[in-house]
């Protein structure tokens, strides 16, 4: 039987290990090494009246609310998530009124606009964005408080152990869902020479923004998910792992 090949899961630990989990499924050795820690910021949250939405962006920024001592007040309230994986993570805790776009800040916006909620929406935001939710509401009309309820560290170094392993071409592959652990990633593997690593190494990707700073890098060895979603990066990771794409 031939050796599983190896990849790396550079997701925050919560969602990395639920990637890990469908990456292990498909006969691939997924290794786990965040290159971002979620912490929570305890910013204030206002009174639940006169709100009629919630807009999630992650899956972290459901963490944050559940967690938040006043996050059970807006339990209640319809929920737009950005896509499925956020949808469920809402249901999971505890959000019973919850509708998933198709995937991207751009559907999340299409939706919100499209059905008008009657009143303001509470957006969950982390410090670090990657677009502009609350500047597309408002250029609607859409009344949105956004609250930076968490944070979400860079890591400033990797796993021990793993460095040895991406110089000497253990590491087969790596996926990658946000353009801004790419951009840590490749920041933390210049620090050093890893050799061929950026002609070996094939870099998973849930989108073309996404890959942006693995290209800027010079890594040449991308894959995009057709569709920027969990199913979407599976698949991919599938075709990698049955020698469809040649390591």
């Amino acid at each position: 039987m031939a050796d599983r090949r190896s990849v790396l899961v550079t997701r925050p630990r919560a969602d990395a290990e639920r990637t890990a989990a469908g990456l292990s499924a498909l006969g691939l050795d997924p290794i786990i090494a965040p290159m971002l820690e979620e912490r929570f910021t305890g910013v204030a949250l206002p009174d639940a009246d006169g709100f009629a939405a919630i807009a999630l962006t992650s899956a972290n920024g459901v963490r944050a609310l559940a967690a938040h001592p006043r996050g059970e007040a807006f339990s209640a309230l319809r929920v737009y998530a950005v896509g499925e994986h956020t949808a469920a993570e809402a249901r999971a805790a505890g959000f019973d009124h919850v509708s998933a776009a198709e995937g991207t800040l751009a559907d999340l916006a299409r939706t919100i606009i499209a059905d008008r909620p009657s009143g303001k929406i509470l957006y969950p935001a982390a410090h670090h964005q990657s677009g502009d939710l609350a500047g597309l509401m408002a250029e609607a009309g859409i009344d949105v408080d956004m609250r930076v309820l968490y944070e979400m560290h860079a890591a400033t170094a990797l796993p021990p152990g793993l460095a040895e392993r991406l110089a000497t071409g253990k590491i087969d592959g790596a996926v990658f869902y946000s353009r801004r652990t790419a951009e840590i990633f490749a920041g933390l593997v210049a620090a050093r020479d890893y050799g061929e690593l950026r002609t070996r190494l094939y870099c998973l990707c849930l989108s073309e923004n996404v890959a942006q700073p693995l290209i800027e890098s010079h890594f040449l060895r991308i894959g995009l998910a057709d569709y920027p979603s969990h199913e979407a990066m599976m698949t991919l990771a599938l075709a990698f792992a049955r020698d469809q794409i040649s390591p």
